[in-house]
């Protein structure tokens, strides 16, 4: 498989009455066509910025001070405002984490669900509402004649999602940018809403980007596993072998932190300390002043990214491997 999407060592800045802060350095990563990347880490790793710096929806005091992003290896950093804009919610589209706040309240569902068809695809007003319909049908909602001409505070949270997830795919897109989409909702209708987006994915061949801090999440969607800690990654593989041979402490502990519901009953474990404050300045491992193997190596250099069959870590205990030949350049 082809790579659709390429991010080559982004970094985002965010300017402050503090000064510029470092929300994101030097991010790298790519997503092949219908695959399924999941981005994983504690909530003000870098995620959800990451993921709106590729739809080119960063916050006004937010900008990529450093690197590309590239589609169909277009870089969509060199695209003008208007260009970006047929881009967006065409070829790459995204679900928001919070339906309620991504949904126009003054409008109903039917309006916001043809603007995009009518705006892509050059549908007549009516051909955007049948279509509507049946992309809510798609998506399992009931009653779609009825809920376009409902608006979002009338419907439940499950329903908002669904239609999200409706908008989003109404376009085809290549890519599907999934943040936290299951967070606010129950454990049933976050399996229903995980199954949706599988379907879509099956059915329409999109690649997804899956924005998420559950791992539970992770088990059951990913193709591929990135984990970002303090605005970088720290580890990156096929989820097989980051559930099964963790690298990085940080992803251990992350998985260390997840309920087993069979076995023996044991002490839910917990990673100490909290993320560093982005205007803090990190000296050597960002991980280090949580991590229980920190070495005085940890506190004095940045770890380099070490590469053995596709899998990465960013950890200096990777040098006692003698694997020092497959270090990365960073």
């Amino acid at each position: 498989m082809t790579d659709i999407l390429q991010i080559e060592n982004l970094n985002i800045h965010f300017r402050t009455a503090e000064g510029s802060l470092s929300a994101v350095h030097d991010l790298s990563f790519s997503v092949k066509k219908g695959e399924t990347v999941c981005v994983v880490g504690e909530s003000g790793c870098g995620k959800s910025i990451s993921a709106l710096s590729i739809m080119g929806l960063l916050p006004e005091n937010g900008h990529i001070a450093q690197g590309k992003i590239l589609f169909e290896g277009t870089d969509l950093l060199s695209l003008k405002p208007d260009q970006m804009r047929k881009m967006r919610g065409n070829k790459i589209s995204m679900v928001f984490q919070e339906p309620m706040t991504a949904l126009n309240p003054v409008f109903t569902i039917g309006y916001q669900l043809r603007e995009p068809l009518r705006i892509h695809q050059g549908f007549s007003k009516k051909q955007a509402h049948v279509k509507g319909i049946e992309l809510l049908k798609q998506v399992g909602l009931s009653l779609p004649e009825q809920r376009m001409k409902q608006y979002p505070h009338e419907l439940s949270g499950g329903m908002r999602q669904r239609v999200m997830i409706a908008m989003a795919l109404a376009c085809h897109p290549q890519i599907l940018i999934a943040d936290e989409p299951t967070t606010a909702l129950d454990v049933t209708i976050q399996a229903q809403i995980l199954d949706l987006i599988n379907d879509m994915k099956e059915q329409l061949g999109t690649s997804v980007v899956m924005i998420t801090h559950d791992m539970g999440v992770v088990a059951e969607t990913a193709d591929r596993v990135v984990v970002m800690y303090a605005g970088e990654i720290v580890e990156e593989g096929d989820v097989e072998t980051v559930f099964n041979d963790p690298q990085h402490p940080y992803t251990k502990g992350l998985l260390a932190s997840v309920p087993k519901v069979e076995g023996e009953l044991t002490q839910l474990q917990a990673i100490p300390g909290s993320l560093p404050n982005l205007g803090e300045a990190i000296v050597g491992c960002r991980f280090q002043s949580r991590c229980p193997f920190a070495m005085d190596i940890c506190r004095s250099q940045a770890p380099p990214i070490y590469e053995e069959n596709g899998h990465q870590t960013r950890c200096w205990m990777k040098e006692g491997e003698s694997i020092a030949d497959n270090i990365v350049p960073s």
